[in-house]
């Protein structure tokens, strides 16, 4: 599992992103690529980790799910994954 303090920080980026995501649209449409500089580094949604909704693990995201691959298999495995069976053929 991801540390608390990776997974806080990216609730923080979130909500930086989200105070100034009509500031940023304004000052891009008018193309003031100098008041865009001013704001801060974690306005940017770009700078947002895709994370495991579980565990908080950073790489093997499934985005259809929004956890893991590991999460995805042993909740699949287990039938709590609405539609999603083994193969078998």
């Amino acid at each position: 599992m991801a540390k608390m303090a990776w997974i806080e920080r990216n609730k923080r980026k979130a909500e930086t992103v989200k105070k100034y995501a009509a500031i940023r649209a304004e000052l891009k449409a008018k193309r003031d690529y100098a008041g865009l500089a001013n704001l801060p580094r974690d306005a940017s949604p770009s700078r947002l980790v895709n994370r495991c909704s579980m565990s908080g693990r950073r790489h093997g995201y499934l985005r259809k799910f929004g956890c893991s691959r590991m999460t995805f298999r042993e909740g699949a495995l287990n039938g709590l994954i609405p539609g999603v069976t083994k193969a078998s053929w």
